[in-house]
């Protein structure tokens, strides 16, 4: 079984476990219906170890966790 810290998931769904657990079983459901796999993955990989790792990668997240990256990332720049 694979260990995939929470703290790598929760910020990428705003910090929501409600956001994270609908993320993470929405992108599966992607990926089990033959969808593109945004990461590299063993062929025996479950779909929902795959979006995990996904969204741990920053390749997947919730539009308000990427609005306040965004933020985040203009002010560092403004200083």
């Amino acid at each position: 079984m694979v260990y995939l810290p929470l703290e790598g998931l929760l910020p990428r769904s705003a910090n929501s476990s409600y956001k994270l657990v609908r993320m993470v079983a929405a992108r599966a459901l992607e990926i089990g219906e033959g969808g593109v796999k945004l990461i590299e993955a063993h062929m025996n990989e479950k779909p929902v170890t795959t979006a995990m790792r996904e969204i741990i990668a920053g390749k997947v997240m919730t539009k308000e966790a990427s609005d306040n990256a965004k933020k985040a990332a203009k002010a560092l720049k403004a200083h």
